[in-house]
């Protein structure tokens, strides 16, 4: 089918006006200065999402024994990549990142936050040997190295390592221990069975079993709102979280990270399955959250603002 007259670009996301320079300038957690080399014209984004690609590098190295550590790099740096460990570094210094907070802790919650995604999108990819050929053409072209077996332990072995890497970077001389315990605890709910998993079902039960009603438009929201939604919706609350944000706060930039999270899905989802006939279901939903996300955004620091708002904008959505 062609494209809605609003949906544009690979992933088809709604036009807008250009991204506004961004008022951010790639500071490290709560406004840290990072020492990197880049050129006036990077982003912001570009910026912040390099560093979280080192900071997972140096975690997660290949060395002995390799039966463990060849799988789990491969599939942690194949994985689909989202803007919610992104989203994690920038609401923690939207809302001030006030002390007491360790110098990277915002880098190794934003990498955990990929790790996530890194182990649900193993899971989620496993060949079906037993069910028939879903519909889904990401399903049919992933390229597996590793046998299914070692492919579905390892995803159970990155997500042990999440929990292993947020205590880790615990230091209670620093006092930070209350919020990094709040971060576990979103990062959890946000995965479990109300969350991601519950997303991943609905969507492997409709490519499954291929019923048009039971794939309609508000099924694809409510897959979207618990895939995608949840992790930058966890994403945006765990950065408010770490940088000590109010209460008001958090809540606003979770919300805003959930509207994020649903454009992102929704437009993935369109990308892939452009049939059936349901562009302007598609279209409202994703003007609909564009609006709804950024009115969460009022009465925080307009400068910083516009970088944020920056990812429901189409010319940040066309680059991906």
């Amino acid at each position: 089918m062609a494209a809605p007259p609003h949906f544009t670009g690979s992933l088809g996301y709604p036009p807008s006006s250009p991204s506004p320079r961004s008022h951010l300038h790639c500071l490290s957690p709560c406004n840290r200065a990072i020492k990197v080399s880049m050129s006036q014209n990077q982003s912001y984004w570009t910026c912040v999402t390099q560093k979280i690609e080192d900071q997972l590098k140096q975690l997660i190295p290949v060395r002995p024994p390799l039966l463990v550590y060849e799988p789990m790099h491969h599939l942690v740096f194949t994985a689909r990549r989202t803007m919610a460990p992104a989203l994690c570094v920038a609401t923690c210094e939207l809302v001030g990142g006030q002390q007491p907070i360790s110098p990277n802790q915002a880098l190794v919650v934003a990498s955990a936050l990929h790790l996530v995604q890194a182990a649900l999108f193993t899971h989620e990819q496993l060949p079906l040997t037993d069910r028939p050929i879903p519909s889904n053409p990401e399903t049919l072209t992933h390229h597996h190295a590793f046998a299914a077996g070692v492919e579905l332990l390892t995803g159970d072995g990155i997500l042990s390592f999440v929990y292993e890497l947020l205590g880790r970077s615990d230091d209670p001389a620093g006092g930070n221990s209350e919020r990094l315990l709040r971060v576990i605890i979103e990062i959890a709910r946000a995965m479990g069975s109300e969350g991601m998993v519950d997303g991943q079902y609905r969507k492997m039960l409709c490519s499954v079993l291929g019923s048009e009603e039971l794939c309609d438009v508000g099924w694809v929201d409510h897959v979207c709102e618990k895939k995608e939604g949840r992790l930058y919706a966890c994403g945006a609350a765990c950065g408010a979280i770490l940088g000590g944000g109010s209460e008001e706060e958090i809540e606003k930039l979770r919300n805003y990270g959930l509207y994020v999270g649903k454009i992102h899905g929704l437009m993935l989802y369109y990308h892939n399955n452009r049939t059936g006939g349901e562009e302007k279901g598609f279209t409202d939903l994703v003007e609909r959250c564009t609006s709804l996300a950024l009115k969460e955004l009022e009465g925080f620091n307009q400068g910083m603002v516009q970088t944020l708002s920056s990812l429901v904008r189409a010319s940040f959505w066309d680059k991906c």
